[in-house]
Parts: C-alpha cells; structure tokens; sequence
C-alpha cells in the first residue's frame, strides 16, 4: 500500500512539473505572439535612418499601420522618376506650342536710324538720275533730308499663310498626347502599387501563420528535449521532433524573407522609406 501511494505521489508530481513546464511554454508563445520581438521587424539603420529605427508589427494588419492607399498613391505620383520625365516632356511641348504660335514674328523686322548732315551738297550741287546732268535743287533737298528714320519690315512666304496654322496644331496635339502619356504612366504605376501592396499584406498574413506554427513546433521540441533527457522517450521521437521544429523554423524564415521582399518593393514604388509612410 506504501509504495502504490509513493508511486502515486511520483507520477502526480511528474504530470504537476509537465503541465508546469507546458504552460510556461505556452504563456511564452503568447508573449512572442503580442509583443515580443519575433513578432516585430526592425526598419531603420537598413535604410540609412540610424535614428529613425521603426518596427512593423506582424500581429497587426500593415494597412493599419500605414497610411491610407490613396495617400500612398500620392505619395508615389510625386517621387516616381516616370512622372517626373513625362512632366518635364510635357512642359517641353508646351514650350513648342508657343513657339509654333509666335513664330511668324521672325520674318517681322524693325528698323530706326538718324541722318545728319550740312548744306554743302546744295552749293556744289549733285548729278541727276534722271538727266544725267547737274541735280535741281529739290532732289537734291530730297537726298540729303535730315531727322530720324524709323519703319517696319514685313515679309510674309506662302508657308506662313498656309502651313502655319497647320504646325501650331501639330504642337497643341504633341502636348496633349504627352498629357494623356502621363496619365498612362500613373495609371500603370497604379496597377503595380496595387500588386505590391495586396501581395505585401497577403505574405503577413502568412509569415503570422507560421509564426505561431513555429512556435508550437518549438514548445513540442522543448517538452521533448525535457523527456528525452530523462529518458522517456526514445532517439527516434526525438529527432522527428526536432525535425518538425527544423522545418516549420525554416519556412517562417522564407516566409519572412517573402515579407521583406514586397515591403521593399513597396517602399522602391512609393519612392520613399517605409518609415516615412507610418500612420502618426
């Protein structure tokens, strides 16, 4: 009777130190989950912010933490070099519209001048065109007349008259077809931020999956590198757990990877640091 008790008290005190040990496990598995530094990933130094570290919480939904998509949009549109071209391609053929429009004034000229002189002509007198002979006193007058000259010079081709209405409407149309290209462009940098963003949310979802599979994976291990220490359980039990934990540790980590992945294309769509796009 003594020792069926002494056995009882053993075998109690062995599933006491088990379930013990079992829900240490288990509360450090919930700390990991909320906030524990497993469940955070570390952005800063990586981007050159060495004192604007921010961490990305796994647990919440990263379209919380950051700024709404239409803000994100924005965003992008005003750092996307595509944009920036296609702005400076448009102001260059708004330019060339307005050349096109004033160019007729080239074959506009202007001319001022000033003539002064003394009478002296008058008395030795001049040679006439006409005659051939001494110049009377009133062409000669005409010739020499002093005071200032001013005028204008307008020349006018046939291209101006009928192919110049057709060029200002071949540059109006070059600058429109440049707006409706910036259009295109944001539309496709809209479609790529879209993918970007889905699959970015859609791999935290999984990467919070396999944390917690990891983390289960890791408490089985614990409890049976306790029972094999003391002899409850043979090599093979061992190492398939230990297996299992390799495994689920490594397909976090992929997963994981795939995570960090879309964040960085992310961040190379929107054009800046995801620490920038954090919600205040």
């Amino acid at each position: 009777m003594n020792v069926y008790i002494s056995q009882l008290i053993t075998f109690t005190r062995h599933n006491v130190a088990l379930l013990t040990l079992l829900g240490v496990l288990v509360h450090s598995i919930g700390s990991a989950q909320t906030v524990g530094a497993r469940r955070l990933v570390s952005f800063g130094p990586s981007a050159g912010l060495t004192d604007d570290t921010l961490y990305l919480d796994i647990d919440q939904d990263i379209a919380v933490q950051l700024l709404p998509f239409d803000e994100l949009m924005k965003v992008a549109v005003l750092h996307s070099p595509l944009i920036k071209f296609q702005n400076e391609v448009s102001n260059s053929l708004r330019s060339e519209s307005g050349i096109a429009k004033t160019q007729i004034l080239q074959n506009m000229t202007g001319f001022a001048n000033y003539a002064g002189g003394n009478q002296t002509i008058l008395a030795t007198g001049g040679t006439s065109a006409a005659t051939g002979g001494p110049a009377r006193l009133g062409e000669t007058i005409g010739q020499i007349a002093n005071g200032y000259r001013v005028g204008v010079d307008l020349r006018v081709s046939l291209y101006d008259l009928f192919g110049r209405r057709h060029q200002i409407q071949q540059a109006q149309a070059n600058y429109r077809a440049s707006l409706l290209q910036k259009e295109t462009v944001e539309m496709q940098l809209k479609r790529e931020l879209i993918t970007v963003y889905q699959d970015m949310i859609t791999a935290q979802q999984v990467l919070k999956l396999r944390l917690v599979d990891e983390q289960a994976s890791l408490a089985a291990y614990r409890i049976a590198e306790v029972e094999s220490q003391k002899g409850r359980i043979n090599a093979d039990v061992m190492a398939g757990t230990t297996s299992r934990y390799i495994e689920t540790k490594a397909v976090s980590e992929q997963v994981k990877g795939d995570f960090l992945k879309n964040v960085r294309y992310f961040e190379t769509l929107v054009g800046v640091p995801v620490q920038r796009l954090k919600r205040n």
